[in-house]
């Protein structure tokens, strides 16, 4: 394939990354722990976390997995926020030859219930916050061993239990739960303390990580993403970001973590690009408070910003965060879902750092595109392929089509997944035959190497950066007694960029929007539930009784 687009690449960023620099991604952790043993990794409510403080502590954990006798490969699921927590698990279920299964702390037991059982999750750490939620479907699993933390432990001290008072007594914010099997953290960081841990020898092919991503059928698949995939991510975001990064190359990087961890976006471009560099990240548990957002960055000197657009809007929507110092701004990325050009440009002119636009997708581990790093203006397009990345731009039939013609977005390279878990009829749907994976949008490509999305092949809505699939909504609400059927769509919000409309044909004449709601409230995580209900005595439909989403959509439109 000729990669005309490298003429448009900025200076200092190579064409390819060489993805056997590191065997594993333990290996290429094990390198920063040593490197940057003395420099802060993490940052949390005020309390900090040294490399070597975070690979002694890694190791302790993993030698806690291997002491309960899981066999390597094992899936480890992780269901916390961005809490100290997080890194040291994650570390340790690598180190320990482990595949970390990330979980959305807010979802619903149904859909808990879903991704243990069809990842095989054989143990479990999850912050006590969340922890009602797995015992109503603990019994339906294979887990049989959990940790459960608690949002102080590893603050320290009296200020650790004044945050778990908090937490439990003042704000509420753990429900009742019983879970007779599980250990605290704490107590499991202790018992480790007597372990040793024996090093695992991982390699390109052990799966690292199972990304949960919604699918057309309507069931959450795993994307499986190797040691390979996410080593090949990681330098291909290093080399992209490093020639716009100012300042000695040996002064350490501040990147806000505000983004959730278990969502693959933070995970490669913060947790693991941030550990490569020997950045310091600043976890952010809970973004949506804005004004404990912004008090918290003013503690420090920010230098890389990655953030979804509904953050970049929440925060210039703030009067006091035009009053921070922005002065050490080098990068800020835009992805999950579209920048808003007028959130783009207001964003450039309070902070003085443009947004550079990227996009990828859970499967591709996630980075595939994105715009030079250094940007002074916002493009409104995905960007250029990154090192070692081809996107081919094809029509219905697979074939590619002339640069400048809408057609689907497909993309080549190292960090594209081994496929979907445990279903190769679904990986065969989105693969091409020379390797090509098929993303489901709709791009076209300009003679610069440019791409702009201009429509989206799948039915998939998005919301806020979160992949929401109208068939998973359409499933779960036509079993609700009151409703003959449904359909959902995406329509425009000003917020989250896409919120989730249900058009509903009642089966029940009596049943009421605040009924469905609460119903809705039951079975999805926030962002998956319809913000609009509208009842309809009927839906369109082909001559063989499909429903057509597309004539919803363009009734809106209209």
């Amino acid at each position: 394939m000729d990669k005309f687009w490298l003429k448009s690449y900025p200076a200092g960023v190579p064409a390819e990354i060489n993805v056997n620099q590191y065997q594993s991604l333990v290996q290429m952790l094990e390198e920063a722990f040593q490197k940057f043993a003395a420099r802060d990794a993490y940052a949390c409510m005020g309390k900090r976390m040294t490399y070597g403080e975070l690979d002694t502590l890694s190791k302790k954990v993993g030698a806690w997995l291997q002491s309960k006798g899981l066999k390597k490969g094992a899936r480890v699921a992780i269901m916390m926020p961005n809490v100290l927590q997080y890194p040291v698990v994650m570390a340790a279920v690598l180190r320990a030859g482990y595949t970390v299964v990330n979980v959305n702390p807010l979802y619903t037991p149904r859909e808990l219930e879903h991704q243990l059982k069809d990842s095989g999750a054989e143990a479990i750490f999850i912050l006590e916050n969340f922890a009602t939620t797995l015992e109503h479907v603990l019994s339906k699993t294979a887990v049989k061993h959990i940790v459960v933390a608690s949002m102080g432990d590893m603050l320290g001290g009296l200020k650790g239990m004044i945050v778990n008072f908090v937490v439990r007594h003042v704000k509420k914010m753990v429900p009742a739960f019983s879970l007779p099997s599980a250990i605290r953290f704490n107590q499991m960081a202790s018992e480790a303390e007597r372990l040793n841990f024996t090093p695992v020898a991982s390699t390109h092919d052990d799966i690292a990580f199972l990304q949960y991503t919604g699918g057309t059928t309507g069931v959450s698949k795993g994307a499986t993403l190797s040691h390979k995939n996410v080593v090949a991510n990681v330098l291909q975001n290093d080399a992209w970001l490093s020639p716009s990064m100012t300042g000695h190359s040996d002064e350490q990087k501040v990147i806000v973590c505000a983004l959730p961890l278990y969502h693959i976006f933070a995970l490669t471009v913060c947790s693991l690009l941030g550990t490569r560099i020997g950045a310091m990240n600043l976890l952010i548990p809970n973004p949506r408070d804005i004004p404990g957002f912004i008090k918290e960055l003013r503690n420090y000197k920010v230098n890389i910003f990655p953030a979804v657009n509904t953050l970049y809007n929440g925060l210039l929507n703030n009067a006091e965060f035009a009053t921070l110092d922005f002065s050490g701004y080098e990068i800020c990325s835009g992805g999950g879902m579209a920048v808003q050009r007028a959130v783009a440009d207001k964003w450039l002119k309070v902070t003085g750092c443009a947004i550079a636009e990227g996009y990828g997708l859970s499967e591709t581990s996630p980075v595939a595109t994105a715009n030079p790093a250094d940007t002074k203006d916002f493009s409104g397009t995905i960007g250029l392929p990154i090192p070692s990345t081809e996107i081919a731009i094809l029509d219905d039939d697979g074939n590619p089509v002339p640069l400048g013609t809408a057609g689907e977005i497909a993309i080549r390279g190292p960090q594209v997944m081994v496929g979907y878990w445990n279903r190769p009829d679904e990986t065969a749907k989105v693969m091409t035959a020379d390797g090509f994976f098929k993303t489901g949008d709709i791009g076209k490509m300009d003679e610069t190497g440019y791409t702009k999305i201009v429509d989206r092949k799948k039915d998939m809505i998005l919301v806020s950066g979160f992949n929401v699939y109208p068939n998973e909504i359409e499933e779960v609400i036509v079993m609700h007694p009151g409703v003959l059927e449904c359909a959902c769509i995406g329509v425009p919000d000003a917020n989250s960029g896409e919120a989730v409309k249900l058009f509903v044909v009642r089966k029940d004449p009596s049943l009421t929007v605040d009924q469905l709601m609460d119903y809705c409230k039951e079975q999805f995580t926030a962002y998956k539930k319809p913000k609009y209900i509208e009842f309809r005595m009927d839906l369109p439909k082909t001559n063989v009784g499909k429903i057509l989403r597309r004539e919803l959509r363009d009734e809106k439109k209209a």
